[in-house]
């Protein structure tokens, strides 16, 4: 039997940042739940730890983690439930990125990137990865970040294992020409 990863890490997705009690799954606080009650409250996959740990390692954006002593698995980020994702404010690069589609730029010039049902808003210092994420919406846009004029200005930035940068928010007078 074939597995699709794709549709695996989705699934991982949708538990651990959107939907844990689908399946009675805990998290704590921090997002960490335990590989071994994920494999067993699994209802659309026959889980395996072979199977977890390939969708962790695999993963292209690196969504997941698992921790250190090897029982635990977490999002790193993307919720849209309250969890305590336990990052420190860190100075960002002068220039971060953020993919879009045209649909979107009008809301984003009345209100700047807002993090909508998410936790935070999602920046990154990759044009592939921005040009990525734009592309799921439409023909991509790649807006240009003046992150370190809004780190000095007092925003917060907090940077997640996968190296994604997180902003509570970004108002439009940040949003560059280059």
């Amino acid at each position: 039997m074939e597995i699709n990863l794709n549709k695996l890490s989705k699934y991982f997705s949708y538990l651990l940042r959107h939907k844990p009690e689908a399946v009675g799954l805990y998290l704590d606080e921090n997002g960490w739940a335990s590989i071994e009650e994920l494999i067993k409250k699994s209802t659309d996959f026959q889980l395996t730890r072979e199977l977890v740990d390939i969708v962790v390692e695999t993963n292209d954006k690196q969504r997941f983690s698992i921790s250190d002593d090897g029982k635990r698995i977490k999002a790193n980020q993307g919720h849209s439930i309250e969890i305590e994702l336990d990052l420190k404010p860190i100075e960002p690069p002068g220039l971060l990125l953020h993919g879009t589609t045209v649909r979107f730029m009008e809301s984003i010039k009345l209100k700047g990137l807002c993090k909508m049902d998410r936790h935070h808003v999602h920046l990154t210092e990759s044009k592939a990865v921005a040009k990525s994420v734009g592309s799921r919406y439409g023909k991509p846009i790649i807006l240009n970040i003046a992150a370190l004029k809004m780190y000095d200005d007092g925003h917060s930035f907090y940077k997640t294992r996968n190296n994604i940068w997180l902003v509570e928010h970004v108002p439009f007078e940040y949003i560059v020409e280059t």
